[in-house]
């Protein structure tokens, strides 16, 4: 069986390094897993060439919400957010979103089960499984900073759908509003240089290369930092779990992806040129 993850860029993704690890702690010796580079219009056609050896697809920007439409069924949860990064394939298309899962994995990991008040940057897909997941965290409303309203209809779309109230300002870059978590969900280097709200928790869902400088910055004030790692790290869980139908094995993905970062730290950099 084979799966793989699709986006744009797509080569630095260490998706790969997590599903080959669960399929070996698995043992499904016959499993394969690749990365694709792929667009929002080459998506269908890629969709209309696959075998049936194709288990799951992983979708990452930019084609969360592509995805979705491309779909034959969507789980609820995914329909509520309005964007998917997870088809499972077979005789139908099913979409699902395991960023929510990510997200709310990641922050139970660091004691963050009930905040009471949080701030989300950005108005993508991911900003929307942002607000899924302070949903299930009992989360009824969050301050929404984003760089140009109009852009923002589908983030909106999925609060209300998903039954949390926004309070949407046009504010990046720029200050960063009082509030017990922060959840960067903007592209690398978009954060640089803002800085979080004191005391509080910080999510970044980018995580190469980490620390990124908003992780930085709130671990130099004392913040509790929670890494893009950690919510990569849960929805690739997951998703493991609805392409194969068993358990995923959390402990040898975690370490895989340990090492992998390590050994990416460790690299020398390239020559200039290079």
């Amino acid at each position: 069986m084979r799966a793989a993850v699709l986006g744009r860029p797509v080569a630095h993704s260490l998706s790969p390094v997590l599903h080959t690890a669960a399929y070996a702690a698995l043992g499904l010796g016959g499993w394969s897993y690749t990365a694709v580079d792929c667009g929002e219009d080459e998506l269908p056609g890629l969709l209309s060439r696959l075998g049936p050896d194709w288990a799951g697809l992983s979708l990452t920007m930019p084609l969360k919400r592509a995805g979705l439409a491309a779909a034959d069924e969507a789980d609820p949860l995914a329909a509520a957010v309005g964007a998917a990064n997870t088809l499972v394939l077979g005789r139908r298309r099913h979409a699902y979103n395991t960023d929510v899962a990510g997200i709310v994995g990641a922050l139970r990991e660091v004691g963050v089960t009930s905040p009471r008040s949080a701030v989300v940057l950005g108005a993508g897909g991911t900003a929307q499984a942002a607000l899924a997941g302070l949903a299930v965290l009992g989360l009824v409303s969050a301050v929404v900073l984003v760089r140009d309203r109009d852009r923002a209809g589908d983030l909106l779309a999925a609060a209300d759908r998903l039954g949390v109230a926004v309070d949407l300002r046009v504010g990046l870059p720029g200050p960063v509003p009082a509030a017990e978590l922060l959840i960067s969900t903007l592209p690398a280097g978009a954060a640089d240089g803002l800085r979080p709200p004191d005391g509080a928790a910080v999510l970044d869902v980018v995580y190469a290369p980490w620390p990124t400088p908003l992780a930085a910055a709130t671990s130099a004030a004392g913040g509790t930092v929670v890494s893009g790692l950690a919510m990569l790290l849960h929805q690739a869980a997951a998703q493991v779990e609805l392409m194969t139908g068993r358990s995923a094995p959390l402990a040898a993905m975690r370490a895989a992806l340990d090492a992998a970062v390590r050994a990416r730290s460790e690299k020398p950099p390239a020559a200039a040129g290079a």
